[in-house]
């Protein structure tokens, strides 16, 4: 079966290849759009189908829109109510729904050739949970939790793969919502709703959670299987911080009440889970399993002996697990994901062409992981374009800014280069093998979807990747899946000691990551990073004696 997956209704949208089971390419429309997540959440923009991440999934398997058997849409309009009867406050959603029920139409005007009925809707949580439940790897049969904004009437999924049979357990219905709860959090703290979550995250380490006890009060675990999560008067916390405002320790202290009724509530449910199923793996999907510090506590805390986290958990990933589960329905065997690079990538002789045309000076050393490490130890910012992009929002060693993390001030610096906020950390790699000396918590992390205790004896030697609260969100490189990334981290160490490179996504502020070779350029020449590392090749900043390769 060859099944085109497309996410399109809320956000992120997206679009996943499947064919036979195996899952040929996955990409998000804002790497060809260059508008973060897409477009915006909103009623209005809910026609917006991922036109371009279609058609180059396409392109990349050879294939013609007359050529699919079905095309999965992660929603499914026949099972959504009303906004008023789910207690939600939006009047423009009969647009949503509309656009919703429309869709067929739509995608057989934006790929011509496209028969309208091999359109098939998915429920927007089983897509969830299949991106999770069929993409893990080692798990015939798992537990499956689900937890986002909303679907089209639920906010959250219990469920339980078999084979290729997904059976949902549990739902909790809206307006309850502890997808929606954050998101409210965020644009109260100032920041972009369906968005910035992770900032809230983020700043969570450097308050208390004083306001528990009163927060418990509008969201807490049912012990059904459910939870409540609506209605929570943040005014009452603390006052609103203006977008270009200072944060403040109430500001703080709020956003780690949050942080920890959250992690509560999501440990309650785990368990009710496993009471049922007695599974040993759980796997979790939609926006709330990228929060990375919960899905640790329920790594450590709950009754699973292993979690895995789809790392395109958000609204991207429901194009990747609703082509999975139309897949598994067919009778094809769904392949777990190897890993994320599922995006676009380019030949060395199409970079060199791309180096040739932008006349910048450039040249090909003899191992270009090596000259990466040297500049890395020499205390250089490294962009670093390698390979497939990242299909979800995390940097895993293919469009990736590099540092040196035994200077402190690494991570003012590469916020500066980025534009973020101070409180924001970045991130470590470090090969598989060495993990375990350095960093406690779950093993192997690819991902970077799980925070771990950094070794009080290392905290001092990488202090630019430790955050505020000793953690640190770590990526293990298995050297077999990415041995150039390996080789880099290696010699890195040869020269430095350390066996860890700081590590965060290549884009600035408010720009999704970059994704093409212009793309890269672009980011190069627009901020104050040393050296491009572009398949073999490097490009340097400012004057550059090169082998004759360069313009």
């Amino acid at each position: 079966m060859r099944i085109l997956g497309i996410n399109a209704l809320f956000h992120d949208p997206s679009a996943a290849l499947v064919v036979d089971g195996r899952t040929v390419a996955a990409a998000e429309e804002e790497r060809f759009s260059r508008r973060k997540h897409g477009k915006r959440p909103v009623p209005f923009s809910a026609w917006e189908l991922p036109e371009q991440a279609a058609a180059w999934c396409l392109r990349r398997a050879g294939l013609r829109p007359q050529d699919l058997d079905a095309v999965a849409y992660s929603y499914d309009p026949a099972l959504a109510l009303p906004a008023d009867e789910l207690g939600l406050h939006d009047p423009w959603d009969h647009l949503r729904q509309t656009y919703a029920r429309e869709a067929p139409g739509f995608l057989a005007t934006a790929l011509p050739g496209l028969d309208p009925a091999l359109v098939r809707f998915v429920p927007h949580h089983m897509a969830h949970a299949a991106s999770g439940a069929f993409a893990a790897d080692g798990a015939d049969s798992s537990s499956v939790l689900v937890l986002d904004g909303r679907g089209e009437r639920a906010s959250h999924l219990a469920a339980r793969r078999t084979g290729s049979r997904l059976e949902p357990l549990y739902a909790q219905d809206l307006p309850h919502s502890l997808g929606l709860v954050y998101e409210e959090l965020t644009d109260h703290l100032g920041f972009l709703r369906s968005s910035d979550e992770f900032k809230v995250m983020a700043l969570a380490s450097h308050g208390t959670p004083r306001m528990l006890a009163e927060l418990r009060r509008y969201v807490h675990p049912t012990g059904d299987g459910g939870f409540r999560a609506t209605g929570v008067p943040w005014h009452e916390f603390c006052p609103p911080r203006g977008a270009d405002e200072p944060w403040t320790a109430a500001h703080a202290d709020v956003a780690a009440s949050a942080q920890a009724v959250l992690e509560e509530t999501l440990l309650d449910l785990a368990r009710w889970l496993h009471g049922r199923t007695h599974d040993s793996v759980l796997t979790l999907a939609g926006g709330v399993a990228l929060n990375c510090v919960a899905n640790s506590r329920i790594a450590r805390e709950g009754p699973f002996a292993r979690v895995w986290v789809q790392p395109a958990a958000g609204d991207a990933g429901t194009a990747l697990g609703s082509a999975l589960l139309l897949a598994a329905g067919a009778g094809d065997e769904p392949e777990p994901m190897t890993g994320a690079d599922l995006g676009r990538d380019w030949s060395d002789a199409e970079i060199g062409a791309w180096l040739k045309t932008a006349g910048v000076p450039f040249e090909r050393p003899a191992d270009i992981a090596a000259t990466v490490a040297e500049a890395l130890a020499d205390n250089a910012v490294v962009a670093w374009f390698q390979g497939r992009s990242e299909y979800g929002p995390r940097a895993l060693g293919h469009r990736s800014l590099l540092a040196h993390p035994g200077h402190a001030g690494n991570l003012e610096r590469l916020n500066d280069v980025k534009g973020r906020e101070q409180f924001r950390p970045v991130a470590p790699m470090v090969l598989a093998e060495r993990a375990a000396e350095i960093f406690d918590g779950p093993l192997p992390s690819p991902y970077m979807l799980f925070v771990h205790d950094v070794a009080p004896d290392w905290r001092e030697r990488i202090p630019a990747v430790v955050h505020v609260d000793g953690t640190a969100r770590i990526q293990t490189v298995d050297a077999e899946r990415e041995p150039l990334v390996a080789r880099m981290l290696t010699e890195f160490e040869r020269r430095t000691g350390l066996p860890v490179v700081v590590n965060t996504s290549l884009n600035t502020a408010g720009r999704p990551m970059v994704d093409d070779p212009r793309d890269a350029l672009e980011c190069f020449g627009s901020s104050p990073v040393d050296l491009l590392a572009i398949g073999p090749f490097a490009v340097r900043r400012g004057p550059l004696y090169h082998d004759g390769q360069g313009g």
